[in-house]
């Protein structure tokens, strides 16, 4: 579990500094119809990265600061100070938590597989995508870290092929 948890989020805890940095403060209040803001999206996911691995390594889930900067980068400092053997036995916890208004109760594989990691990657999926719809010039690589493409490059999806 910490293997699917701790490097994962602190990952993509960093490549949404980068976007934050890259698109500005002033971007930050972007947002998709009635949906949070990007800033607002991004606090979320820096929450949740802990809310998912704080109780799977036993641990309670801290207090975050409210501004995004810190929030992202305490989460990432927890996350950090997180060592494999705490996870031990992660597994067969069953985690109680809330889900909006609903309390939930699930087995640990359920709590991150099929609530957790969803969770954090649609907010940092919407703080992106409303940055993009913002016209904030971000790519894959931004999201992901991995992608590479040459700066002449525009993709040409299958809608647009003759």
């Amino acid at each position: 579990m910490y293997s699917a948890t701790v490097p994962v989020f602190r990952h993509y805890l960093a490549q949404m500094a980068g976007i934050v940095e890259k698109a500005g403060r002033g971007a930050m209040t972007a947002q998709i119809a009635d949906s949070f803001s990007a800033s607002q999206h991004f606090a979320t996911a820096a929450g949740f990265s802990l809310r998912v691995a704080c109780p799977l390594a036993g641990r309670a889930v801290p207090d975050l600061p409210a501004a995004l900067a810190p929030r992202m980068a305490v989460a990432r400092a927890t996350l950090g100070a997180m060592k494999p053997a705490e996870f031990e036995g992660a597994a067969d916890r069953v985690i109680h938590h809330r889900a909006g208004f609903a309390d939930l109760e699930q087995p640990a594989q359920d709590f991150l597989f099929l609530y957790g990691l969803p969770n954090f990657f649609f907010h940092v999926t919407m703080g992106y995508a409303a940055l993009r719809a913002a016209g904030v010039p971000l790519g894959k690589a931004d999201f992901d870290g991995l992608h590479a493409y040459p700066p002449d490059f525009h993709f040409e999806g299958p809608h647009t092929r003759k």
